[in-house]
């Protein structure tokens, strides 16, 4: 028996009441294992029949083994992809081992991106693969960590909804990780479970004990595992070694999991001989062995598992039936990336360029605008740091910038750098090279006009000099007093309308949109006057005109910030309008660019 109990139908009673109740009297502890949400497991002695009425999802569990960063969340959505592509309902979610309650206040240098969802989330850059690759609604329910979970046992044992009991990892955090994957597996045919960290790491016991107990409880014929491991190739000795992967999986069935498929990472095809080797090893099917081999675009994981048979061999291991894979926009879309007919090159100016993954959607959103044109994306990563000027006068940046046929700032927190990100934009305004600032951008390109094109000197944001003269930027005025950081911004999508005849609603086609926020700071309106009668001008804002949301400058080639991170809603076969028009636009650049070299070296000929 599995069922959820509102809180308000209890009465309220000091636990030693619980405890008497539930000794006493049979039918009150029906409520009270009801308000516990946990399974009635001693009166039902067969747990693998338990919830099967209710149970219509089936599960893939992915793992990972040897070494972190082998792709799991890549796997796990090109999984999710193929089976879409089948026609099967699917959802995805991703368990993180860390403590933290969400990567909202880790360093980007140390986690990567954050990726938010529509509901506010602050989640692992992997739901990003998610949403891409699929169309898989996601929420905060799709992303948990560690901390999460200790963090909800904690505050129920407080509480006393476990009656006195001793809390311990088996059954009480297991059976908080087990009810969050059937939450997410509502409504679906397949959910697809990723395992964050590696097996044989400390932290990821419980979450793999979880996905034991949830096979046991379900059967075979309704879970899969599949365990993404490596298969390096020793250049010394010329051939690719098979141990580490016989060893992640001998670790793993030291805690009760048989891999049912393999996904060994490599840089070359892995010959009858080696799968062979590995099956008999490993316990697995030859067939289930399966090259995983190194794309030069990601989008192609998906057509290279197709073609290694992984969805037939996922979908015969869970006794389901589907049609035949469509999966012609995909095989378009690698066509697009791997035979271009031209280039488009963009700079970012960031905080967090020295690892890439802290904007891994951001340049995902890029490359979806650059195939949107078949052209193929270059991206030179600058540190905002190092385009500051040395002293009053000092030009020496601009030597860095020059080429490009575009330039981004994407965002971030704190003071670093900020002197370089408004180089750039300067840069970018009076050489008319296509710009486009996200969040932070936006707001550094509103300090950058009121310096340099208004004349107030002192104009800064409250975040990098409190004391500023001319505070353009501001906290957000409900976030006053606030100084814990955790989920204290303002985060998920939130509704901004359109000027009409703007270039933000010429690329959207509309005037009304949703994009998702995660910022701490906003516009200061007392400014607004001043900036646009100067010539900025604000195209973007909330429906109650509360919120600056996107500003331009009209008659540049492609001048547009905006609070929001539209990056976190494109996809491969759905590039943002925004990203689509910021490439389009630097394209045109590099074309005219092209245009009057050709004319000058004419000219220098007739000369």
């Amino acid at each position: 028996m599995l069922a959820t109990f509102r809180l308000n139908t209890l009465p309220v009673v000091s636990r030693r009441e619980s405890a008497d109740r539930l000794k006493n009297d049979p039918s009150h502890r029906e409520d009270l294992l009801q308000y516990l949400e946990v399974p009635t497991l001693h009166d039902n002695p067969n747990p693998s029949k338990l919830g099967e009425a209710k149970m219509s999802a089936k599960y893939i569990f992915v793992t990972g083994g040897v070494v972190s960063s082998l792709g799991k969340g890549l796997a796990a959505a090109s999984i999710g992809c193929l089976l879409e592509a089948r026609g099967l309902r699917v959802n995805l979610m991703k368990f993180d081992p860390y403590l933290n309650v969400d990567p909202g206040t880790m360093s980007p240098f140390q986690h990567g991106e954050v990726f938010v969802t529509d509901d506010g989330a602050e989640t692992d850059l992997d739901l990003g693969h998610y949403e891409r690759f699929t169309h898989a609604h996601l929420t905060r329910d799709n992303n948990l960590t560690t901390g999460r979970i200790y963090e909800s046992i904690i505050t129920k044992e407080r509480r006393g909804d476990y009656l006195g009991k001793t809390v311990q990892v088996i059954p009480h955090v297991t059976n908080e990780i087990k009810n969050a994957m059937r939450k997410v597996s509502s409504g679906v045919d397949v959910a697809i479970i990723e395992i964050g960290g590696t097996v044989g790491d400390i932290e990821s016991l419980p979450f793999l004990e979880a996905i034991r107990q949830m096979r046991q409880e379900l059967g075979r014929e309704n879970t899969v595992f599949v365990h993404v491991t490596l298969v390096p190739w020793i250049a010394a000795a010329q051939e690719l070694k098979t141990k580490p992967t016989q060893h992640s999986v001998k670790e793993l069935l030291s805690i009760g999991i048989q891999a049912d498929i393999l996904l060994c990472r490599t840089d070359r095809f892995l010959s009858r001989e080696v799968k062979s080797k590995i099956a008999a090893f490993c316990n697995v099917e030859e067939r289930a062995v399966v090259t995983a081999k190194d794309v030069a675009s990601i989008y192609e994981c998906p057509l290279v598992f197709h073609q290694e048979g992984v969805d037939s061999l996922a979908l015969k291991y869970l006794h389901l039936e589907a049609r035949e894979a469509d999966l012609s926009k995909w095989k378009d879309l690698v066509e697009r990336a791997y035979n271009p007919t031209d280039e488009v090159s963009i700079a970012i100016v960031g905080k967090y360029v020295e690892y890439e993954d802290s904007y891994k959607s951001l340049k995902e959103a890029l490359t979806h605008g650059a195939l949107a044109q078949k052209l193929k994306l270059r991206v030179t990563w600058i540190e905002a740091e190092g385009l500051e000027s040395k002293h009053p006068g000092d030009e020496s940046y601009k030597s860095q910038l020059e080429g490009f046929d575009g330039i981004l700032v994407p965002g971030g927190f704190g003071k670093r750098g900020i002197e370089g990100m408004l180089n750039a934009i300067r840069y970018a305004r009076e050489n008319q090279v296509p710009y486009f600032g996200i969040c932070l951008g936006m707001q550094t390109a509103c300090i950058e006009y009121a310096r340099n094109v208004c004349g107030l000197a002192g104009a800064n944001s409250s975040e990098f000099d409190p004391a500023a003269q001319h505070r353009i930027i501001y906290k957000l005025r409900e976030l006053t007093g606030v100084e814990e950081m955790g989920g204290t911004m303002r985060l998920g999508a939130w509704t901004c309308i359109l000027q009409e005849g703007s270039l933000a609603a010429k690329a959207y086609q509309a005037t009304e949109i949703s994009e998702r926020h995660r910022h701490r700071y906003e516009f200061n309106r007392e400014y607004e006057a001043l900036l646009t009668g100067a010539g900025l001008r604000i195209t973007g804002t909330t429906p109650d005109v509360t919120y600056v949301e996107i500003v331009e400058i009209p008659g540049h080639p492609f001048f547009l910030g905006c609070q929001f991170h539209p990056e976190f809603k494109s996809k491969p076969l759905e590039p943002h309008p925004l990203f689509r028009a910021f490439i389009e636009a630097s394209y045109g650049a590099r074309a005219k660019r092209g245009l009057e070299l050709n004319t000058e070296r004419i000219l220098a000929r007739a000369e």
